[in-house]
């Protein structure tokens, strides 16, 4: 039995209501994509028996219709054939507006899907959507698994039903067995996997909030993973007997989002002056040991869409009290920045369990104290920190002025979901409420020309704009710290899920 420590306990099983990647992890032990990706972030087929390309003729010529074949081998755990009508009920379940789903994007493009038969699945969309095939019931920034239709189409909602806490009818590796809230969740290997045999009989996820106590569970062989350590235990973890860590290139970042529905914050000027006040690559030092490279803007450098001559605004606090005094807010005796007699107050908020996420909002506060904000700072449980807005999450339903934002996101450079105004929760991760007919427009180039030139041009535009509008300020790209037991073999992530590809691991 592989045994992981992991830091939350997830809000639920119920792979269409996740909100975390760690959520996201455990539900890919249990259900599989059409679509997966390899550690490198090349597409292969789960339920699909090909990745639809163009070239193989799974893409129509004018983009509008794809076409899926299923796998032939694929049964859910109750011994049904997992088939096109669960892709299908699927798929009507993400748009349905009962359902409390964090994003639709992508999946609000399709005009309809025709289930011809048990293995085939048509996708005709409203419009041409470049990057659909890695998003549809694939490795994008929300990526979805197929779930049993026979199971779950009798009820008009999914948000409160017996499955969502207890999936006992799975297609993926593992079977659910049980859930002891609050101390961890027992999976048992699914033998009829149609990739085959997991290497595994069992898996445990052991709830540890704390990680110091995940590494001293790790140092004394109580665990075999420590699921996604913060980069501030790097120095610790890297001197732990019969332990290694596995590093993993994500297509994501760290940094602090903005609430552009506040009026301070909805000011340019305002916003600027805090990503001048925090030094970076300061930051990033303190905080990385050097494991990560300062990020311009949210596109990391090697992905194809990257473009280095777009830079971040540079640290200089003299130019960011002066934004400040343009924007009406001046020093006070005290230092303290204000406008009419009202001081420059802002609640900053992150997760309670990642001791990065602490010291880096200390740090911040610091930051933006010495060019006159003053900054409050709470700390919420990453289930109702991230929790969808219909479940009342602080982060989706805007209950916040600044938020540590870490980001992990797919295999294609896609960012629209985060940064066009259609995309604001709950039909999307656009949790600044960003709304520009600039990037509108650029993300309408990127989103509907096939082709790399094109789409690359269209990032770079992207790019320049969040770099003058500051919905976000970047940190650093993304690169996640797995550390496991040297017994623990086959382990092999991809940029998106760590899990995708657990029927190979063995202990």
């Amino acid at each position: 039995m592989l045994r992981v420590a992991i830091g939350f306990e997830p809000k639920n099983l119920n792979p269409l209501l996740f909100g975390t990647t760690g959520e996201g992890f455990i539900d890919r032990l249990m259900f599989e994509p059409l679509l997966s990706a390899d550690r490198l972030g090349n597409p292969v087929p789960m339920l699909a028996t090909t990745v639809p390309t163009q070239a193989n003729g799974g893409i129509s010529r004018d983009g509008l219709t794809v076409r899926y074949s299923m796998h032939r081998g694929a049964r859910w755990s109750d011994g049904v054939p997992v088939t096109s009508r669960d892709v299908v009920w699927s798929w009507r379940a993400i748009m349905n507006p009962n359902n409390d789903v964090v994003s639709r994007h992508g999946y609000d493009d399709i005009r309809s899907i025709e289930a011809p038969d048990p293995q085939t699945v048509v996708v005709h969309l409203t419009k041409a959507f470049a990057p659909f095939v890695n998003t549809f019931f694939a490795e994008s920034d929300q990526p979805y698994e197929v779930l049993p239709a026979h199971v779950l189409a009798r009820y008009p909602d999914i948000n409160r039903v017996p499955f969502d806490s207890a999936p006992t009818v799975s297609d993926g590796p593992f079977r659910f067995a049980a859930w002891r809230r609050g101390d961890s969740i027992l999976l048992t290997a699914n033998a009829t996997f149609f990739e085959g045999k997991p290497g595994l009989k069992a898996i445990e996820l052991r709830v540890v909030p704390n990680e110091d106590t995940a590494i001293n569970l790790l140092r004394t062989h109580t665990v075999d993973y420590f699921f996604e350590p913060t980069l501030q235990t790097y120095p610790v973890l890297r001197s732990v007997p019969d332990t290694r860590i596995v590093w993993v290139n994500n297509n994501g970042y760290e940094g602090v989002m903005f609430n552009l529905t506040h009026p301070i914050l909805g000011d340019p000027l305002v916003r600027r002056a805090i990503a001048a006040a925090v030094d970076k690559a300061s930051l990033t030092r303190q905080l990385t040991y050097g494991q990560v490279t300062v990020a311009t803007e949210d596109l990391p450098s090697w992905m194809w869409a990257f473009d280095p001559a777009v830079k971040g605004v540079p640290y200089d606090p003299a130019a960011a009290r002066q934004l400040l005094a343009r924007a009406g807010w001046a020093a006070g005796p005290d230092g303290v920045a204000r406008k009419q007699g009202r001081p420059l107050e802002l609640l900053l908020v992150t997760d309670t369990q990642t001791a990065l996420h602490r010291s880096e909002s200390l740090l911040i506060q610091a930051a933006l104290r010495r060019i006159g904000i003053v900054v409050e700072i709470k700390y919420f449980p990453m289930d109702i920190l991230y929790a969808p807005q219909g479940m009342g999450g602080i982060m989706h339903g805007g209950k916040f002025d600044l938020i540590l934002y870490p980001w992990v996101s797919g295999i294609d450079p896609d960012d629209s979901s985060q940064f066009t105004c259609e995309n604001q929760p709950p039909h999307g991760y656009n949790d600044s409420r960003y709304c520009s007919a600039a990037m509108d427009a650029a993300q309408t180039a990127a989103l509907t020309n096939y082709g790399r030139a094109a789409r690359k041009s269209a990032y770079s535009r992207i790019e320049r704009l969040l770099s003058v509008d500051n919905p976000l300020v970047f940190f650093w790209w993304q690169r996640s710290q797995e550390a496991i037991s040297t017994d623990f073999r086959g382990f092999d992530p991809n940029p998106t899920n760590e899990a995708w590809n657990a029927w190979k691991w063995s202990i």
